[in-house]
C-alpha cells in the first residue's frame, strides 16, 4: 500500500502543494539532497521511494541501525560507478540518520557534495541536535507533520478497497474502523498493521466483515506512540511539566500515563517533579518540595508498577498547588549579577574572625549577633556594597507565599534600616 506517486501520499499538504519544494524537486527532476524530519509513520520512507520512482533513479537503502562507514562508502562508490558508467543517478535513503556517528555522517559528505547520490535521510529527532552541520547545510530540510485521524482513516479506506490491500474482500464496521484509527495514533504504517491483523482474525473466524470485537481481539493493546530516545520524549515531557505548571491535573495525569505506559524511567519523571516543586511552586506551597522528594524516594524504594501511585499523587498535588516562580526569578537575578561581575568584597564585620590575626584586620569586630537583637533580627549590612540594595526575592501574594511576602517585607525593613543608603552601610561603618 506504499504510495507510488506524490499525489497518492496522505497528509503533508505543505509538501505536496503546487510550487512546494518537494514537488518542484520531483517534477523538475533536480538533484538535491533531502533531510526528512518527522514522527514515525508519516511517510519518510515513502517520500524517498517516490523521489526514486518518479525521477527514474536507482533506489538504495541503508539503515543507520546496522550499517557502518564501510557500507556507506560502498553504497556511494557503487552510485558513482553507476553514474559514470550508465549515467543513471541514485537515491540513497538513510533511515534513522541520527543514529549515525559523526564519522559515519562525514562519510556521506563526498557523495552529497559531488552529486554522486541524491541523499534522502530520515530522522525522528531534531536534526539540529543530531545531524552534523555540513550535512544540514547541504540538504533541504523538510518537516513532516503527524497525520490526523482523517488522514489515517483515508489510508485504511484505501487499503480496504485497493487490490494491493484487502481488495474489497472484507468490510470494516464503522466502530471497528474508529478503533483502529484511535490506536494508530497518527501512524499510517501502524494502522495498516492493525488492519491486517484484524482482517486476518475475521477471515480465520469465517467472517466477511471486521466488527469491533474482532478488531479489539486482534489488536490486544494500543502501542503508545512515544519514543524515549526521540522528539516524542521531549514533547510529552514538556507537555507534562507545562500541564502541572498550568494547574491542569487531568492533562498532567494523561501525559504521566503516556510516559509510564511507554516505559519511561520513573526516576526521570520523579526528578522533573522535584525540579518543578521549586521552579514553579516554591514557597507558595512549601510542602510541594517535600511531596516531590517523597515520591522520588518511593520510586527508589518500591519501584514500578506500584510507584505509579506515588508519582500520580505527587503530580496531582503539584498541579493543584498555588504557583509562584519567585524562587526561580530570585536565583536567576542573583546569578545574573554575579556573572556581570558584581562580586564586591564581603563586609568586614561578616568575615571569619576565628583565625590568628583576624581581629587585627577588623574582621567581625562590629558584627551583631542576631539572637541578641529585638525580634532576633540584627540591622546591619550583609551583602557586598555593589549589590547592597539588590532585591532578588520578590514573593507573590499567592498561597502560603502571601504570608512569606508580608514577613519578608518587615524583615527587609528591619535588616536594612528605614533610611536611604549609598555606598557602605552606616552600620557597617
Amino acid at each position: 500500500m506504499r504510495p507510488r506517486t506524490l499525489d497518492e501520499l496522505v497528509g503533508q499538504e505543505q509538501l505536496r502543494a503546487p510550487g512546494a519544494p518537494l514537488r518542484r524537486l520531483i517534477e523538475g527532476d533536480q538533484s538535491m539532497s533531502l533531510l526528512l524530519w518527522g514522527p514515525p509513520g508519516t511517510g519518510k520512507t515513502t517520500i524517498a521511494s517516490i523521489v526514486s520512482q518518479q525521477t527514474n533513479r536507482r533506489f538504495v537503502e541503508v539503515s543507520a541501525v546496522s550499517a557502518g562507514v564501510k557500507e556507506v562508502r560502498a553504497a556511494i562508490d557503487a552510485a558513482r560507478a553507476e553514474l559514470v558508467g550508465g549515467g543513471r543517478e541514485t537515491v540513497l535513503f538513510v533511515d534513522e540518520v541520527h543514529r549515525f556517528s559523526k564519522a559515519q555522517q562525514d562519510a556521506l559528505l563526498p557523495g552529497v557534495e559531488n552529486r554522486w547520490v541524491t541523499l534522502v535521510a530520515a530522522t525522528t529527532e531534531n536534526p539540529f541536535f543530531s545531524v552534523i552541520s555540513p550535512l544540514l547545510s547541504r540538504s533541504l530540510l523538510l518537516r513532516l507533520e503527524s497525520l490526523t485521524d482523517d488522514d489515517v482513516r483515508g489510508v485504511l479506506a484505501q487499503a480496504i478497497a485497493d487490490e494491493r490491500g484487502l481488495a474489497g474482500r472484507l468490510s470494516v464496521a464503522d466502530d471497528a474502523l474508529d478503533h483502529l484509527v484511535r490506536l494508530a495514533g497518527g501512524d499510517a504504517r501502524r494502522s495498516l498493521t492493525y488492519l491486517e491483523a484484524a482482517a486476518g482474525a475475521a477471515t480465520s473466524r469465517g467472517l466477511d466483515s471486521v466488527d469491533l470485537e474482532t478488531a479489539e481481539t486482534a489488536v490486544d493493546q494500543a502501542a503508545v506512540r512515544y519514543d524515549r530516545q526521540g522528539d516524542q520524549h521531549y514533547d510529552v515531557t514538556s507537555a507534562f511539566i507545562k500541564s502541572v505548571r498550568g494547574s491542569d491535573a487531568d492533562a498532567a495525569l494523561h501525559y504521566l500515563a503516556r510516559m509510564m505506559e511507554a516505559g519511561e524511567d520513573p526516576r526521570f519523571i520523579a526528578r522533573r517533579l522535584v525540579i518543578l516543586a521549586s521552579e514553579d511552586i516554591g514557597l507558595a506551597d512549601p510542602t510541594a518540595l517535600t511531596t516531590a522528594v517523597a515520591a522520588a524516594q518511593a520510586v527508589q524504594l518500591i519501584g514500578m508498577p506500584e510507584a505509579r501511585l506515588n508519582l500520580a499523587q505527587a503530580t496531582i498535588a503539584l498541579a493543584v498547588a498555588p504557583k509562584s516562580n519567585a524562587v526561580t526569578t530570585a536565583i536567576g537575578a542573583a546569578t545574573a549579577d554575579v556573572r556581570a561581575g558584581k562580586i564586591g568584597p564581603v563586609p568586614a564585620h561578616l568575615r571569619d574572625a576565628h583565625y590568628s590575626g583576624a581581629k587585627k584586620l577588623g574582621h567581625g569586630s562590629t558584627y551583631k549577633y542576631s539572637h541578641d537583637e529585638p525580634y532576633g533580627i540584627a540591622e546591619q549590612q550583609y551583602a557586598p556594597d555593589v549589590v547592597a540594595d539588590a532585591e532578588y526575592y520578590r514573593p507573590t501574594a499567592l498561597g502560603a507565599e502571601a504570608a512569606v511576602k508580608e514577613r519578608w517585607e518587615r524583615i527587609r525593613r528591619l535588616v536594612r534600616g528605614s533610611g536611604p543608603r549609598s555606598g557602605t552601610s552606616r552600620r557597617a561603618r
